[in-house]
């Protein structure tokens, strides 16, 4: 069997598992949910060893640093991972829910129900934990799943795929419901692109490459998620100490994630006390500094900053830095280089906070806070499945709500249209 007809049966597997999963109860779902995050602490010795190959695999393609640190997996992120199962347990089922129901002056009461979406496809790079998150989000939301990851993961991918599947088939999950593109071939992502007739939507999760080859070859509906060229703004009016965590923790807590910040903008009246204090700090932690004329008068280590830095999703510990006259300076930077990610300001202004809250236009935006936050768990939906940087159907971190539609249901009591 040829890889176009591989891909073919998984869909129609997943087609007729998707029309099962639609009307499966609260109860199933969450038991199965539950069932997968037990297997994954149980076999978690196969998956670490499964893992183990991939990074050295990876380790011999020259993988950078940040794409192998999205790549490892360890204990700790396995539990994380059963975690986000457990905590999508937890959350309320919004299949069936009837978010709105209203009469017409002729008697038709009408109503909106949301329902699944039906086959999701996910294609995704290297990060194995986007397999378990993604197929619990759509056991919940009952959606089938087709996951496709990179050929960085397979091992890993496939260890997690067999795992969590037989889990939720032995809790009265449909087969077919969770299903791993078994191939590195990469006609396989050609095929799914096109398969309107079985799937329902793609999911890109990755980089810019990907992303836009998604979207410019697909003529299934793409929801599209984001490159995060994410911003902090330090104010004139910040308070200094609050600005240092915040910028540390958005860079370095873990870089090589689309939500790290990776342009830090600095108000010209605090820059010389301000820049560099924080410059030294991150040094130490190992990031390298990219800055404008100004930042390099103030941080002599600083390397000069190109048109290229202010565009650059790094992924890695290496951080823009620009002294912005005000805050209409900032917003305009923001507006032209950011990816309508994440973006925050650091003030104790309350109206220029207002003014950014207002004028940024992204997926999130924040006031004294971190960019590191967005995604699903830290907004309280459990694991996700991508934050969405566009404006249709879904905006920011997905989580089960935006992986339902609706269909509209009327009642009557024989009323004809005149």
């Amino acid at each position: 069997m040829g890889v176009r007809e591989e891909v073919i049966a998984l869909a129609q597997r997943a087609k007729v598992a998707a029309v099962q999963l639609a009307t499966l109860s609260t109860e199933v779902k969450n038991k199965a949910l539950q069932a997968m995050a037990q297997a994954l602490r149980e076999k978690a010795p196969e998956i670490l060893e499964a893992n183990a190959k991939d990074m050295e695999a990876g380790q011999a393609q020259g993988l950078s640093r940040a794409l192998l640190d999205r790549l490892l997996l360890n204990e700790k992120r396995i539990e994380e991972m059963a975690q986000g199962l457990e905590a999508l347990v937890s959350l309320p089922d919004p299949v069936g829910e009837i978010t709105s129901m209203w009469t017409r002056p002729n008697g038709l009461k009408i109503g909106r129900m949301r329902v699944p979406l039906g086959v999701i496809g996910i294609i995704y790079e290297a990060r194995p934990n986007v397999t378990v998150d993604a197929a619990g989000l759509c056991l919940k939301t009952g959606n089938a799943v087709i996951l496709r990851g990179g050929s960085e993961a397979i091992n890993s991918n496939r260890a997690i795929t067999r795992i969590i599947s037989a889990a939720a088939a032995a809790s009265g999950i449909p087969e077919g419901a969770i299903q791993l593109v078994d191939t590195t071939d990469r006609e396989a992502v050609h095929v799914m692109l096109r398969l309107n007739e079985y799937i329902d939507v793609l999911i890109p999760r990755g980089g810019a490459g990907l992303i836009r080859t998604v979207v410019e070859n697909a003529t299934v509906p793409v929801i599209e998620t984001g490159v995060g060229n994410c911003h902090v703004y330090v104010d004139a009016e910040a308070d200094l100490e609050m600005a240092e965590k915040i910028v540390i923790n958005a860079k370095t807590q873990r870089p090589g994630v689309c939500n790290a910040m990776e342009t830090l903008l600095v108000h010209k009246d605090i820059a010389p006390a301000f820049l560099p204090v924080i410059a030294e700090k991150l040094r130490d932690l190992g990031v390298e500094l990219r800055g404008c004329e100004y930042t390099r008068a103030l941080v002599p280590f600083a390397k000069e900053a190109t048109e290229e830095d202010w565009a650059t999703e790094y992924l890695d510990l290496i951080l823009a830095v620009k002294v912005v006259n005000d805050l209409e300076e900032a917003i305009e930077h923001i507006g032209k280089y950011g990816t309508k990610h994440s973006e925050a300001i650091v003030t104790n202004n309350y109206l220029k906070a207002w003014e950014f809250l207002q004028r940024v236009d992204a997926a999130a935006v924040y006031v004294n806070a971190s960019t590191r936050f967005t995604d699903g768990f830290q907004y309280g939906f459990g694991a996700e499945i991508g934050i969405s940087t566009q404006k249709l159907h879904a905006r920011g971190p997905m989580g089960p709500e935006q992986l339902t539609t609706f269909k509209y249901i009327v009642f009557g009591s024989g009323q004809i249209r005149q």
